[in-house]
């Protein structure tokens, strides 16, 4: 299995590696390419993974993004460990960045004016808490008699998940395809590499055997 692992991290661990790999962010890196380079499938598969893997890193379907990956690399036809891969790309260190891009994409297409009185009454890290509050005090009144209030979960779907949604598809196009474009003659030139190397080893291997197999003939 790719992502098996034999030794069973604490929680703690867990959360800290999520933040800072083991070895840092360059390493992580760098092994999340050799992978790529070494599935066995042909090169424009693994592209189209990696572009699936690219692009829904722009979405705001926390949690999902494996699953979003996995589909949208079936439905494309390409390499789904690629596509689980190049989720990489959504990180620590550049979720930020890509939230902020995609929220302000999504306002703008929206026509959204983000920024009046009326819309920015509340921080965008308040309204995550709020809509998680709604969440909690509207599930424990379902066994309570505590009513059931929703405005603040449509607060943040009407001003983060949806523009967040619809505006991270447009950079989440344009990074995938980059992805694409850059990865493919990359992937292509690895394999061609490898290929030849592994074929002057063989090569190499059934003329030891013949020699071998001359000297044999020579001594009988």
């Amino acid at each position: 299995m790719v992502f098996k692992r034999r030794d069973r991290r604490p929680i703690w661990q867990i959360v800290a590696d999520f933040f800072w790999p083991r070895g840092g962010w360059g390493r992580a890196f760098r092994y999340v390419r050799h992978r790529l380079h070494r599935l066995p499938d042909p090169p424009h598969r693994i592209a189209r993974g990696i572009f699936a893997g690219i692009f829904v890193t722009f979405s705001p379907l926390f949690g999902f993004h494996f699953l979003y990956a996995a589909t949208l690399a079936w439905v494309l036809r390409g390499n789904i460990v690629a596509a689980l891969l190049a989720t990489f790309v959504g990180n620590p260190l550049t979720f930020v960045p890509i939230g902020a891009m995609s929220l302000q994409t999504g306002y703008f297409l929206l026509g959204m004016h983000h920024g009046s009185a009326d819309e920015v009454h509340r921080s965008l890290g308040g309204k995550f808490v709020d809509a998680g509050r709604d969440l909690k005090d509207n599930l424990w009144a379902v066994f309570t008699d505590a009513p059931v209030d929703w405005s603040h979960l449509h607060l943040f779907y009407d001003e983060v998940f949806f523009p967040y949604l619809i505006g991270g598809m447009l950079p989440g196009l344009i990074a995938g395809l980059a992805g694409y474009y850059l990865s493919l003659p990359v992937i292509q030139a690895y394999q061609n590499r490898r290929k030849g190397a592994l074929k002057a080893k063989w090569a190499a291997i059934r003329e030891k055997a013949a020699q071998k197999a001359d000297a044999k003939n020579n001594q009988d």
